[in-house]
């Protein structure tokens, strides 16, 4: 088969889902998990199928591509604008799911959703300083929702650092429960309290939290590897790529940034790692052409290697077909970001 592509390993990905299903299950935490990292239907339904109770997508349109496939519990996890457009699409979305709730994080939003059949969850900040509110400023948001109002979340986007996998969790835990309390006290009572990364995830409070939304950790990828959430082992995902040149004694792959995509984060070692080769880092990306130093030996022009994209939503995003086990599995909700 033509490199590069995305290659799952069915084995190793039903792992992940149902080590992720059992934990969630022994701790009473409803999983809902983010689909905006495979964008597969046919993914989506493994999920479901090891106990998650709904998905959590990043847009109206993958929320209408999961809708469309028969999906009827979604979670738009994001702080939309309400214009006429995503309005009427909400609408419409919301007659064809049982259940349909969207994030908000200011008053103005607020308003726009009360006049929408969706359930509303405020978005609260605990840490990572992207978007929600504070957990004290929490009631003037919620109190403009109505009887539309479920809960609140948040991101501990923060937990992507070495040094605040750990605290990310505990910095999530007392946000929504500061929330929660402030809610109750305005005599505004919430059911869903829901946070989660794949970093956190296994630092998450169920005292606190009734439900978790983690995405990476179906595929894993070479920025978990590197946080030490996971283990070689439980990588899933990676891009099979050939060997087109060993170029200043370097290794040249035919994967580069338009299938790995370009993330690199600050703590990364590399743009990318190699799954039999754990010493070799990715020191080159370039539109086509990935350079790695491989200690040892260089694997032969021609020969095929399995590498570990940094970010594998961004990777994902870039393909219209996984193959899973030498089956194709479309690319469901690729490109709605809309």
């Amino acid at each position: 088969m033509p490199t590069p592509r995305l290659v799952v390993e069915r084995a190793v990905l039903d792992a992940n889902i149902r080590r992720t299903a059992d934990w969630a299950r022994r701790l009473g935490l409803d999983l809902r998990p983010h689909v905006k990292t495979h964008k597969s239907v046919d993914l989506a339904r493994l999920q479901l199928e090891a106990g998650a109770v709904g998905i959590t997508v990043a847009t109206v349109g993958e929320a209408e591509v999961f809708a469309a496939a028969g999906f009827d519990d979604v979670f738009i996890a994001y702080p939309l604008w309400i214009d006429d457009d995503r309005a009427e699409r909400l609408r419409r979305l919301a007659g064809t799911t049982r259940r349909l709730a969207v994030g908000v994080d200011s008053v103005a939003s607020a308003e726009r959703l009360s006049r929408l059949p969706v359930d509303v969850l405020v978005e609260v900040d605990s840490g990572h300083h992207r978007t929600g509110v504070a957990p004290p400023d929490v009631a003037r948001v919620a109190e403009r929702v109505g009887d539309r109002l479920r809960g609140v979340f948040s991101f501990p986007g923060h937990s992507y650092s070495p040094d605040a996998t750990t605290s990310a969790g505990a910095d999530e835990a007392g946000a929504l429960a500061e929330a929660r309390d402030v809610l109750a006290g305005g005599g505004l009572a919430v059911t869903v309290l829901s946070g989660g990364s794949t970093p956190s995830l296994a630092t998450s409070d169920a005292e606190v939290l009734t439900e978790v939304r983690p995405g990476v950790y179906v595929f894993n990828d070479a920025q978990q590897w590197e946080l030490g959430t996971c283990s070689p082992d439980d990588v899933a995902l990676t891009c099979h790529a050939t060997v087109v040149s060993h170029a200043g004694g370097r290794l040249v792959l035919d994967s580069g940034s338009k299938v790995l995509g370009a993330d690199r984060a600050p703590y990364a070692s590399g743009f990318g790692r190699l799954l039999d080769h754990p010493d070799a880092r990715i020191v080159l990306l370039s539109e086509h052409h990935a350079v790695a130093e491989v200690p040892g030996p260089l694997p032969p022009l021609g020969s095929t290697v399995r590498v570990v994209p940094n970010h594998v939503c961004n990777a994902v995003n870039l393909v219209d077909t996984l193959w899973v086990d030498g089956a194709s599995w479309p690319v469901s909700a690729r490109g709605r970001n809309d």
